[in-house]
């Protein structure tokens, strides 16, 4: 008879405490070897509440980072969602500002200029805005941190506060074309733009102008239904002249307040591309002569000095009226839009600060530039 077969059969025992403690570890650790048979037999005979305390460890022999918790939040307290502009980090400014600086802080000036640059402000913009900043502590006498902060923001602000800020939809229809690089969120962008002009109670009108990128009209007509207005389209490789011009018929026919056209992202040094938007601006001044026309540059937070010269090959070709600046929930400040509304004009209209659809927010310069430094 095997050795385990004659083990079972023993009659049962009172064992001590501490002898049964002996029993278990010696079983344990001096196990026999076993044949293949006989640990299926084992295991097919172990009863389960056996089976269930091996494969469970005790809580205390358990990695204390499997049972750690954060602590629970305090009673009445609610998790409040950060406001758009909480959301924009301010880029690092260290021990520079301080309570002695002067007008001849040569250092000073020099680290400010740098860390500006490296904002993605720009090398002329930042050059400009630390002059004017020594001059206005030089005729005000202005010193301390809070004061000298407080004038470099009104300072910048200054670059981006202009007229026009807000679109013109003064006509019906009004039409608002969305241009720029491939990837930088414009068929996203104006699903948002289309669910906030619905909500002031506007009808609103997407024209799918962007037949090149498989799936684009497809993609903004899942935003049309988000946003619950209505879209033109037509067919993948189709004449974007030719879906725009439909749009603006069913536009006049429907009382349609706003369009707002799609277009393909093409890269800024394409000539032949840039030539199509010339085109659809054409058929705009055509068929809506008399319609107000927003044209809006979708900007990536993250291209950097990229951005500017974007923006001046844009403006050369399709008139730039506002831009919408995407991607600013991560780490990109967006600094460039200073240097673009400074040396072209163009002010910055939106902002993106995510991917709902209640993500772009209306741009304030002050909240804008308090929030970056």
């Amino acid at each position: 008879m095997a050795f385990w077969d004659k083990w079972r059969k023993r009659p049962e025992e009172t064992v001590e405490p501490e002898e049964a403690a002996e029993t278990v570890e010696t079983t344990v650790t001096e196990e026999p070897e076993e044949t293949e048979e006989t640990a299926q037999e084992q295991f097919q005979e172990q009863p389960a509440a056996e089976t269930a305390t091996v494969s469970e460890a005790p809580a205390a022999e358990r990695p204390p980072e499997e049972h750690e918790q954060e602590p629970p939040a305090a009673e009445g307290e609610e998790k409040k969602k950060p406001s758009l502009w909480q959301r924009l980090k301010k880029f690092y400014m260290g021990d520079i500002f301080g309570s002695s600086i002067t007008e001849a802080d040569e250092e000073f000036f020099e680290e400010l200029e740098e860390r500006l640059i490296l904002a993605d402000v720009g090398a002329s913009t930042a050059m400009q805005a630390v002059e004017k900043l020594r001059s206005r502590m030089n005729r005000e006498g202005l010193s301390g941190q809070e004061a000298i902060q407080e004038t470099l923001r009104e300072i910048l602000a200054e670059c981006l506060t202009m007229e026009h800020q807000d679109l013109d939809l003064s006509t019906r229809p009004s039409v608002i074309l969305v241009i720029g690089v491939n990837g930088v969120g414009k068929t996203t962008s104006i699903g948002k733009l289309a669910a906030r002009l619905k909500g002031e109670g506007k009808r609103v009108l997407l024209c799918a102008g962007d037949t090149f990128r498989a799936a684009a009209a497809d993609q903004l007509e899942i935003w049309a239904g988000r946003a619950g207005c209505e879209l033109i389209r037509q067919h993948e490789g189709a004449d974007p002249g030719a879906v725009l011009f439909d749009a603006l018929q069913a536009a006049k026919a429907r009382s349609v307040d706003v369009v707002i056209c799609d277009t393909a992202g093409r890269l800024h040094n394409k000539s032949n591309l840039m030539a199509e938007l010339a085109k659809l601006r054409k058929i705009i001044d055509r068929e809506v002569p008399e319609a107000a026309l927003e044209v809006l540059l979708v900007l990536d937070a993250t291209t950097g000095q990229n951005g500017l010269i974007q923006a001046k090959q844009f403006q050369e070709t399709a008139g730039c009226t506002g831009i919408i600046l995407t991607k600013l929930d991560g780490t990109a400040k967006g600094g460039i839009v200073i240097a673009i509304a400074r040396e072209l004009g163009v002010p910055v209209k939106f902002v993106g600060l995510g991917e709902g659809i209640g993500d772009l927010q209306p741009f304030d310069a002050k909240e804008y530039v308090n929030a970056i430094i």
